[in-house]
């Protein structure tokens, strides 16, 4: 089986071609780079995303929010939804996390300072 994918870890966007042998990655063709190969199995085997949205605050207003690492693709409305049911307290800083272990050790981190 072969899947083509367009990498997006540089902005060569290579297209690579992904064969798979019995579930697993056999060869990647197409890649201009390392971190081409390393992307397009990831992609192919696990693909993962970060996740960006905003958190409501006690008063309303809407602080923009991170994932603090990369999230399964099949869980990312998951975190959503999560996220979406929880409100924070105000003063919020940058950096700070919100939600600690949303969901498989993930956290979810301030990306703006609020008062």
């Amino acid at each position: 089986m072969r899947k083509r994918i367009i990498c997006t870890e540089c902005p060569l966007g290579c297209e690579v071609e992904v064969e798979l042998t019995n579930g697993e990655v056999s060869n990647v063709i197409g890649n201009g780079c390392i971190r081409g190969k390393i992307y397009a199995t990831n992609e192919t085997l696990s693909p993962k995303r970060m996740v960006t949205t905003t958190m409501r605050t006690d008063n309303g207003v809407m602080v923009p929010v991170k994932t603090s690492i990369p999230v399964d693709k099949t869980l990312v409305f998951d975190v959503i939804k999560l996220i979406n049911k929880s409100t924070v307290k105000l003063p919020i800083k940058i950096g700070q996390i919100l939600i600690k272990d949303v969901i498989d050790g993930v956290d979810i981190i301030s990306t703006a300072c609020l008062e």
